[in-house]
């Protein structure tokens, strides 16, 4: 009996693991990780370094408060900023990635979705012979009840 749940679970786990979404979660978490290294040496050799000049010699390493009680914590703010500069560009780049892929997907980048033009009206088909003999019967009807 122990087998037999075993091979359940085994079979389950293969379930689970040869699911597409699962397969293309674990890319992209790949994926991410390696765009994250990328956009954290944007941020701090190239984007931080820069901020510092514009702000008057700024160093957002040395940036932070030591303060003077207990074993004198060090508050790094230069860490931090450069952190949320981080997730702000990620978040920049993957919008557009996903951007770019959903005019791929709908097959629009770079075309103008048309509008459906609207349809002319189409008139009235001629009413059939029954009809004309019905309204004639229903306008009789009429002129009876109203004597």
């Amino acid at each position: 009996m122990a087998d037999d749940k075993k091979k359940g679970i085994v079979a389950e786990f293969k379930e689970f693991i040869a699911r597409g979404n699962v397969v293309d979660m674990a890319v992209g978490v790949i994926i991410g990780g390696a765009f994250t290294s990328i956009v954290n040496s944007l941020v701090n050799d190239i984007f931080t370094p820069f901020l510092g000049m514009i702000l008057a010699g700024v160093n957002f390493d040395s940036l932070g408060i030591t303060i003077p009680w207990g074993n004198r914590p060090y508050i790094n703010i230069g860490n931090f900023i450069q952190c949320i500069i981080s997730f702000l560009l990620t978040a920049i780049c993957v919008f557009a990635i996903v951007k770019v892929i959903n005019a791929v997907r709908n097959n629009t980048l770079g075309k103008k979705k048309e509008e459906p033009k609207p349809e002319a009206p189409k008139p009235e088909p001629a009413p059939t012979k029954e009809e004309l003999l019905l309204a004639e019967i229903r306008d009789l009807l009429k002129e009876q009840q109203n004597k």
